[in-house]
């Protein structure tokens, strides 16, 4: 199940649905790096590819932040 979070990035209003482990994984970066969550959306969404949505990028933010060994996307390095 999706949770819903609005907030205020680059002076707009927008809202983001992750699953609760994301928002949870998120959460916990903020604390690691002594920031609010909103700060930490903002430049993950400043980072991110404008062709990514944001829920993406923080999806892949958060897996990156926890799973560090795992390989960048499109390295070739992924096992099917």
């Amino acid at each position: 199940m999706l949770r819903k979070r609005s907030m205020m990035l680059s002076g707009h209003r927008t809202s983001v649905a992750l699953e609760p482990e994301f928002w949870d994984a998120l959460e916990r970066m903020a604390r690691t790096r002594g920031i609010g969550l909103t700060i930490l959306i903002a430049r993950i969404d400043a980072g991110r590819d404008p062709a990514r949505a944001l829920a993406s990028a923080l999806r892949v933010a958060a897996l990156s932040e926890w799973m560090p060994a795992l390989p960048p996307a499109g390295s070739g390095n992924r096992q099917e």
